[in-house]
């Protein structure tokens, strides 16, 4: 099984990513986020482990990608989950990756990255999407009890702004327990260096939903409301009403373009409200200087 693959080989038409390649090295994820939509169809997800080989087969696989691909570490797996401090298979991959002509871009919740800023400022074209749920501190280790904390992603994604260009996921968005102080936290993503900022609501799975409602057991009557009565199903998904997801992306979206940063929704049908590719692909071009600056 090849370990470069193709990113959404089903072609999910809400998707508004450009063309590219996922990259992970591992298989699930030790992060515990009790949103996580992944849980649902990767086996054994909360008992990660490395991909068996996984040095030996990059170092084959990455001399036939096409030159100028895009290559994300990682979409169901973050890169930097606690078992990458002991087993270090993504430095060895960066290692390995930084010799060949690809645009990287790497996405994770945890501060460890900035161990390895050493060989990401080696890179010519890469952008790093620092996910964010939450600013409060005392609510984000309830919703993601393995990542680092809000403060140290924020302070990970001031360092590394000043080497190369950053990007920060505001998602999901859970309504209405994460939605108050949405301004506030996309002035902070601001003052961090973003250049962007992404986000997305909560989808509904019975599997999140079922660790959702067991850890915030008085929102379960307004998510059941919203989600399995008002809301629409896509897929294995079920959607907040649209009137109120739209509501939610503009306010981020005018907070954003009040900062003077570019914006996405990831996912969200709300295509013509972006001001740049929703994964922060438009900042490959953007030295540190340049990705806070007008879109």
């Amino acid at each position: 099984m090849s370990l470069i693959t193709p990113f959404d080989p089903w072609r999910n038409n809400l998707c508004s990513c450009p063309p590219k390649l996922s990259l992970a090295a591992y298989t699930g994820c030790g992060g515990g986020c009790l949103y996580c939509y992944a849980s649902s169809y990767i086996r054994n997800f909360a008992a990660p482990r490395p991909k068996k080989d996984f040095l030996k087969k990059l170092a084959r696989e990455i001399k036939k990608v096409p030159a100028g691909s895009i290559i994300t570490m990682a979409n169901s797996s973050d890169p930097y989950q606690p078992l990458e401090k002991e087993l270090k298979l993504t430095r060895k991959a960066l290692g390995i990756l930084k010799d060949f002509p690809v645009r990287l871009n790497i996405v994770t919740k945890s501060a460890l990255i900035l161990r390895d800023l050493d060989i990401l400022r080696d890179f010519k074209k890469i952008v790093v999407s620092i996910s964010i749920c939450t600013l409060e501190e005392k609510l984000a280790p309830k919703l993601e009890p393995n990542a680092s904390s809000p403060r140290e992603r924020l302070g990970a994604a001031k360092e590394l702004s000043r080497h190369l260009a950053v990007a920060v996921r505001l998602d999901p968005l859970i309504y209405p327990l994460t939605t108050e102080k949405i301004a506030e936290s996309v002035k902070k993503i601001k003052q961090a260096g973003a250049g962007q900022v992404i986000t997305s609501t909560y989808k509904h799975k019975p599997d999140s939903f079922k660790r959702m409602i067991t850890a915030f057991p008085e929102f379960k009557k307004i998510w059941s409301e919203l989600y399995l009565k008002q809301g629409k199903r896509r897929g294995n998904y079920a959607y907040l009403p649209q009137n109120l997801r739209k509501e939610l992306i503009d306010k981020v979206r005018t907070i954003a373009r009040q900062e003077n940063i570019k914006f996405s929704a990831c996912r969200e049908g709300f295509k013509s409200l972006n001001t740049a590719a929703c994964d922060g692909s438009a900042l490959f071009s953007a030295t540190p200087s340049a990705s806070t600056q007008s879109s």
